[in-house]
């Protein structure tokens, strides 16, 4: 016994798929969701994607923010013992400060890269660069999103003011 399908009657429903015939025959909406979706989710799955890496981009920069000002902290409160035995002025022992904030930079964890430099007599500045993977950009070719910040941190001492 052999099977054969039938057509749809006229005005049925079938499974995923409304068949509703005009008076020319032709069936109406029939895959217009599925256009629709095919259409609007790469621009929804793009708009996930800036909503959540960019989210990432701005946390790289609050943690180079906090790498930066906290490694140039380091290094400014490295004082000349000499000079300051010498003649009671504090200065920053550059050789040291830097030493101390590039300590500071190398223990932090992967993907965190810095410099630090001397400004002056009395003061370091450190630039530290953040790059993290992104989590759905990666779909369209976009790996990595990068931060970049800069502290400058100066040695001050005693007080300083009106009689004194």
């Amino acid at each position: 016994m052999s099977c054969q399908r039938q057509p749809p009657a006229r005005n049925s429903v079938t499974p995923g798929c409304r068949w509703r015939r005009r008076a020319t025959g032709r069936r109406d909406d029939c895959g217009a969701f599925t256009l629709f979706v095919a259409i609007l989710f790469p621009a929804l799955l793009a708009f996930a994607g800036l909503v959540v890496d960019a989210g990432t981009k701005l946390d790289n920069y609050e943690n180079a923010a906090t790498y930066a000002q906290e490694a140039a902290r380091a290094g400014a409160g490295q004082v000349n013992q000499s000079e300051a035995y010498s003649s009671s002025t504090f200065v920053v022992d550059q050789a040291e400060a830097i030493t101390a904030a590039n300590a500071y930079l190398s223990a932090l964890p992967a993907g965190v890269t810095g410099v630090a430099t001397a400004v002056g007599s009395n003061a370091i500045q450190v630039t530290v660069t953040v790059t993290s993977p992104t989590k759905i950009l990666s779909i369209i070719g976009i790996d990595t999103v990068t931060a970049h910040a800069t502290a400058i941190a100066s040695l001050l001492s005693g007080v300083t003011g009106p009689g004194t």
